[in-house]
């Protein structure tokens, strides 16, 4: 069933209902938007797929959503990037990391101590740094180079 965006099908009309399916990098964003007007603080975002999925898309409408006016890109050589808005949003990427370890020499713990939105990239690298209440979003290709499919373990939503 399609909702009011055509580029991303969400089942039931249902932005909490997974997976939702975006035919587009703006539609990947959008759907990052209409989570960011909702979430609350704290709250960690892990996010996991392959290179080029979308991780930053998603982050960069996420973004839209809790009314950051800045650029956001992917931190992959500065490892986290911080941006102001309704909600701090702190952006990691994970890509260059070795292991969770490496985390923790850039203040990860300091983060997770402050009231705001963390998004994780490539966060499979960081192990059981995470949080247990980590919400994970998997954003795979399909046969469709434009498609994706977006699923997440909402739970701490």
């Amino acid at each position: 069933m399609e909702n009011d965006h055509s580029e991303f099908r969400i089942p039931n009309s249902e932005l909490n209902e997974a997976p939702c399916f975006s035919l587009s990098e703006a539609a990947t964003e959008s759907l990052g938007e209409t989570l960011g007007r909702g979430i609350n603080a704290p709250a960690v975002l892990a996010l996991c797929g392959e290179l080029g999925a979308g991780k930053t898309a998603f982050t960069r409408g996420l973004a839209r959503g809790l009314d950051v006016s800045e650029r956001v890109t992917s931190p992959t050589f500065a490892l986290v990037h911080e941006y102001a808005g309704r909600l701090p949003l702190f952006h990691f990427d994970l890509y260059r990391l070795t292991g969770p370890d490496d985390l923790f020499d850039i203040g990860w713990e300091d983060y997770l101590a402050r009231d705001g939105v963390i998004v994780v990239e490539w966060s499979e690298r960081a192990g059981d740094a995470l949080p247990r209440d980590a919400t994970v979003i998997t954003i795979a290709r399909t046969e469709n180079p434009d498609e994706r499919i977006i699923s997440y373990d909402h739970s701490s939503l």
